[in-house]
């Protein structure tokens, strides 16, 4: 089993590889097997989700499946992140969908393959969050935990959720750098900086500059938002009053790092990204429904039997 991280000095530059060679690991290869580090590290990311909401369960007695709801509110955020990023820039949307449908309908291999390059990139955090609370809300009509209904069972799902999204947002995120998606930071001197390959889908300008590793500073972050998250749901806590607490961490999370990320800077005079104007948006939301639901009732729950605490396996 090898690791691929092809350098500029494999192509023949005749540059120094001591400066070329690439921190980003794109593939596993395992024989003629290639697994992409972006999908392995996302399923990694659902599993630490699933691991950490199905423990939220047992202890707040919900007899629910958790690795069901992880795997639909993990599908819906790929596919909103994808949507949002992608819809920011029609033009370039028809495009790209011009060039996967060139092999015509009699090669559907070739669009099939096409279309798997074009969606292997270019997702956009809001989207995904978007999507995912959507999707969250219904699971929780869906599973009626604790005996609620409605919106309440839906805004106590996501409380229960609140940790698990918070690790599996930041183990996900190493995988943006490993395949080398453009999400890395701008070029630095500090001695924790990393080389991107040349084959990087965002190539660093110049190949050999030293970039901030703004996925490991979300991974950080995120960990200490889901170990604080995690230690407020084991007391009772107003109804939704936990998922306010993570949409403003999270923001401001969100919100910080982009001040050393790559991404273009669109407003208020150039010194905000359009990642950073949502983040913001998520703050504000955060902190209103903190406020609007500080009265609500706490439920107050019991463990479940050993008897029914399942792993997410064997459920």
């Amino acid at each position: 089993m090898t690791i691929s991280s092809l350098t500029l000095s494999e192509q023949g530059s005749g540059a120094p590889p001591d400066i070329l060679e690439g921190d980003m690991y794109p593939f596993i290869n395992i024989g003629s097997l290639h697994i992409g580090t972006f999908g392995l590290l996302l399923w990694l990311a659902a599993v630490c989700a699933t691991v950490v909401l199905h423990k939220n369960f047992i202890r707040n007695g919900v007899d629910a499946d958790a690795l069901t709801i992880v795997a639909v509110v993990t599908l819906s955020g790929v596919f909103g992140a994808k949507a949002w990023h992608e819809l920011q820039n029609p033009r370039e949307l028809v495009l790209a969908w011009r060039q996967i449908m060139l092999p015509g309908w009699h090669h559907p291999l070739g669009i099939i393959f096409g279309f798997l390059r074009w969606f292997q990139a270019g997702f956009a955090w809001f989207g995904g969050l978007l999507a995912g609370v959507a999707m969250l809300i219904y699971q929780g009509h869906l599973a009626r935990p604790n005996g609620l209904r409605g919106l309440r069972a839906g805004l106590r799902l996501m409380d229960f959720a609140a940790p698990a999204a918070a690790i599996g947002y930041g183990v996900g995120r190493i995988g943006c750098l490993t395949s080398g998606d453009g999400d890395y930071g701008i070029n630095t001197t500090l001695p924790w900086g990393v080389h991107m390959a040349w084959n990087a889908l965002v190539p660093t300008n110049p190949p050999d500059a030293l970039v901030q590793p703004t996925p490991v500073y979300e991974l950080l972050f995120s960990l200490a938002i889901g170990w604080w998250l995690w230690k407020q749901a084991s007391k009772p806590r107003p109804l939704g009053f936990l998922t306010g607490e993570y949409l403003v961490l999270s923001g401001i999370g969100r919100f910080l790092v982009e001040f050393v990320r790559i991404n273009p800077k669109l407003y208020f005079g150039h010194t905000m990204s359009n990642a950073q104007l949502a983040a913001l948006g998520t703050i504000v939301v955060g902190a209103l429904l903190m406020f609007a639901t500080r009265n609500n009732e706490a439920i107050v729950s019991t463990p479940l039997p050993k008897k029914v605490q399942a792993s997410p396996a064997e459920a």
